[in-house]
Order: structure tokens, then C-alpha cells, then sequence
């Protein structure tokens, strides 16, 4: 039995106290947990053959654009078509007032009717000359034929009087027969020399009756000329006269209207514009270089590489497809481009010119391509990175080699394996080792 007083008491209850305190404190003390991983959003990488598209900057142009203007100056009096709308080759689109230019052609028509008339006028007196100068032969040949008859008749009077002469010294013969003989010689004589004048006469009646010939054709050749100058000159002034009803050189669309009624129009007047616009043009100016390689360096067939996308200024990609038709002759030494335009359907005339897009073609096919959304790559300063979960789902950085863009998607050449699951949404929020809860993510395929 203890004696009161003893410390043996006090010390079993320290002892106690301390216990119960040690107890307490081991309950109290905190317990560590693992942290909840992370949801992000992944998709598999991709591998497909795709197209390599190039695009440029392009501007819609008509396939012919007329600027219509008047050939002839004048008031304009009307307007003969609906802006806007469809016009036909010929199809009339302005009137200019005519009157002063049919007064040109009645008085063209005046002038070629006078030189019309001075031409019969002409012929009639050639073909009174011309029988004025057979006369005048005529006379000259009867002249001729009695002049010859004069000769042959004095001849003979000239032997008479050579074979009287000694019959009439012996005596044989009368003097009154030789002095007869003599007189009708000496008259023959004379008729000689009337019917030599005759001739003469006869003869300078032709050249004056040739010459009238002459200058009635003279007058022909100068009234011919002269309605040739009037045909010429009436030709004018009807072409004039037509060009007041100016008519569309092509079948297009039809402008707004640039000159009023009334206005006082002339050839530097630009009254409207007429554009043929299905087909339609989309101009567009590549490098060199990728001229180059769009033209024939890849292995596809020409007629593939031809094919163009046309993207409208609203995003849209136009229904219809186009093909390279006409290239530009020379590279541009300062730009180091070459123009290429290329011909797109156009029903309805939906596309006009002036407008702004973005042309697109596929010039190369890259097989077994990796693909990945393009937010999935992080650019760390030219350094690209991907964010993959692995089958543990934990998080790891990639780097990889980027190489073209398809539509919303990124070409990976290096760095990846296909299947691999990348992060798509929440990489910010993690780091390379952290545990993940991975979401799959609704990813749209390029086009």
C-alpha cells in the first residue's frame, strides 16, 4: 500500500496527460491527396493524301468589255436599253439626232445624180462624134476616089495633048483640036487640084471630128471620177447617218448609263460600257516560281493542274470551276510575276467584273500526309509544338516539323506517328507529365 504523499501518483498522470495530448495531436494532423486530373480535348492524327493547294489574289474581268462610244457629234435624243440587262450584238442603245446628217446624204444623193448626168450627157456627145468622124471618112474616101478619077481623066487629056501636037506640025490635025485638048488638060489640071483640096479638107475634117471623140471621152473620164468622188461622199454621209443609232458591238450585260438625254455627245463621250461576262475572267498574277511548278513540275496530268477554285470575297467557293486559258506573255521584271487568267462559267452573269476573290488550285498530291487541327500546334517563337496524350494519358510535348496548311488543318512532316492522340483544347492549362482526362474532340475534315 503507497503512502499519501508519494510522487508516484503525480507522475502516472503526466504520464497520462501526455498520451491523451500525443493522441489528439496524431488525429489532428492533415492527410496529402492525389490532384483530379485535367479534362482537354484530343483528336487522333490523320493520315490521308492530300491535295497542295497554292492561291492568289484575283479580279474578275469580262471576257470582252466595249466601251460604247458615238462615232458622230450630236445631241443624244434617246435611250433604247435597260441598264443592266442582257444585250445582243446590234442591238440598238442610243439615238443621236439624225437631222443634219440625212441633210448630208440628200445632198451627196443631189451631187452623184448631176455627175450621173454629166456621164450620158458625155456619152451621147462621143457617140455623136464618133459618127461625125465616120462621115468625115467617108468624105475623105470619096474625096480620094475623085481625086483619082481627076488624074486618071488628065492623064488622059495630057496624052492627047502630047500626041496632037505633031499632027497638027504636019499638018495632019486641026490647031482648034489641039488648042481643045489643051484646054481640057489645063481644066484637069485644075479639078486635080480642087479634088487634092477636097482631100486635104476631108482629112482635117476627121482629126477635127477625132478630136471632138477625144475630149467626149475626156468629158466620160471626168464624169466617172466624178461619180465616184459622189458615191464615196454619199457613202460617208450614210455611215454617218447610221452611226447616230449606236448599236452593242457584242452580246453582254449592259452598264449604267453615262450621258443624259440631251447632252451634246461626241467620240471622247463615253456613253456606257457593254461587258461579255459568261464565260468571265479571273485574273490573277503567281511567281515565278510557282508558275513554274503549277505548269509542269508535278506528276499529275496537265488537264487536273488546269482545274481553278474561285473563292468569293464573302468565303464562298463558287460553284463553277475554271480553267488557265490565257498566260501572260513576259514576267514582270519588277514584281517578278506573270499574268494568268483563268475562264470561269458564268450562268446568269452572277459574277461581274471588278469584283475581288482568291483563286486556288491543287499543283502537287502529298501521299500518307499526317494531318492535325491547326490550334492543336503551339508556335513557341518559330519553335512548333504538340501537346499528345499517351495511352496512360499522360500529357507530352512534341516538337514537330509543320509543312503545309490544308483549309483548317496542318501538314505535320515530322514529329508525330499517326493515331496519336493530340490535344486540341486545354494545353495551356497543363504540362508535360501531368495526367489527364481525355475528351474527344468534334473536328470538321478540311475540304
Amino acid at each position: 500500500m503507497k503512502r499519501p504523499g508519494t510522487p508516484t501518483g503525480a507522475l502516472g498522470g503526466v504520464l497520462l496527460a501526455a498520451a491523451v495530448v500525443v493522441t489528439a495531436g496524431c488525429r489532428e494532423a492533415p492527410k496529402t491527396t492525389a490532384p483530379a486530373a485535367l479534362p482537354v480535348k484530343v483528336t487522333p492524327v490523320i493520315e490521308r493524301d492530300v491535295p497542295i493547294y497554292r492561291e492568289w489574289l484575283a479580279t474578275t474581268v469580262g471576257l470582252v468589255t466595249a466601251q460604247i462610244r458615238p462615232k458622230v457629234n450630236g445631241y443624244l435624243m434617246t435611250q433604247d436599253y435597260q441598264e443592266g440587262r442582257l444585250v445582243k450584238a446590234g442591238d440598238l442603245l442610243f439615238t443621236i439626232d439624225p437631222r443634219q446628217y440625212q441633210n448630208a446624204v440628200d445632198q451627196a444623193k443631189g451631187k452623184l445624180a448631176q455627175a450621173e448626168s454629166q456621164r450620158k450627157q458625155a456619152q451621147a456627145q462621143l457617140a455623136e462624134n464618133q459618127w461625125q468622124v465616120e462621115q468625115a471618112r467617108a468624105q475623105v474616101a470619096q474625096a480620094e476616089s475623085d481625086l483619082a478619077r481627076a488624074v486618071a481623066t488628065q492623064r488622059k487629056t495630057q496624052l492627047e495633048v502630047e500626041r496632037y501636037t505633031p499632027l497638027v506640025a504636019r499638018g495632019s490635025l486641026s490647031q482648034q483640036e489641039l488648042d481643045n485638048a489643051t484646054q481640057n488638060n489645063l481644066a484637069n489640071i485644075a479639078t486635080i487640084g480642087a479634088e487634092t483640096a477636097s482631100v486635104e479638107n476631108a482629112r482635117a475634117n476627121v482629126q477635127r471630128t477625132q478630136a471632138a471623140v477625144d475630149k467626149a471621152r475626156a468629158d466620160i473620164g471626168a464624169a466617172d471620177a466624178a461619180i465616184v468622188q459622189a458615191q464615196a461622199a454619199l457613202a460617208e454621209s450614210q455611215l454617218n447617218l447610221s452611226w447616230t443609232k449606236v448599236a452593242s458591238p457584242i452580246t453582254g450585260v449592259a452598264g449604267i448609263k453615262k450621258a443624259d438625254i440631251g447632252d451634246l455627245v461626241g467620240s471622247p463621250t463615253i456613253l456606257t460600257t457593254v461587258a461579255s461576262i459568261d464565260p468571265i475572267y479571273a485574273q490573277f498574277n503567281p511567281s515565278e516560281q510557282e508558275y513554274l511548278r503549277w505548269r509542269g513540275t508535278e506528276k499529275e496530268p496537265p488537264a487536273r493542274r488546269r482545274e481553278f477554285e474561285l473563292i468569293l470575297s464573302d468565303g464562298q467557293v463558287y460553284s463553277h470551276r475554271g480553267v488557265a486559258e490565257i498566260l501572260g506573255l513576259v514576267v514582270d521584271p519588277t514584281t517578278g510575276t506573270i499574268a494568268v487568267r483563268a475562264t470561269f462559267p458564268n450562268p446568269g452573269n452572277v459574277l461581274r467584273p471588278g469584283q475581288y476573290g482568291k483563286v486556288r488550285v491543287a499543283i502537287a498530291m502529298k501521299q500518307g500526309a499526317l494531318l492535325v487541327p491547326q490550334r492543336a500546334v503551339r508556335d513557341l517563337q518559330g519553335l512548333y509544338q504538340v501537346g499528345v496524350v499517351g495511352p496512360d494519358d499522360m500529357v507530352a510535348l512534341h516538337t514537330v516539323r509543320v509543312g503545309e496548311r490544308i483549309g483548317s488543318e496542318w501538314i505535320i512532316d515530322s514529329g508525330l506517328q499517326p493515331g496519336a492522340r493530340v490535344i486540341v483544347e486545354g494545353l495551356e492549362k497543363v504540362k508535360a507529365g501531368d495526367k489527364v482526362t481525355p475528351v474527344p474532340a468534334e473536328i470538321k475534315p478540311a475540304k
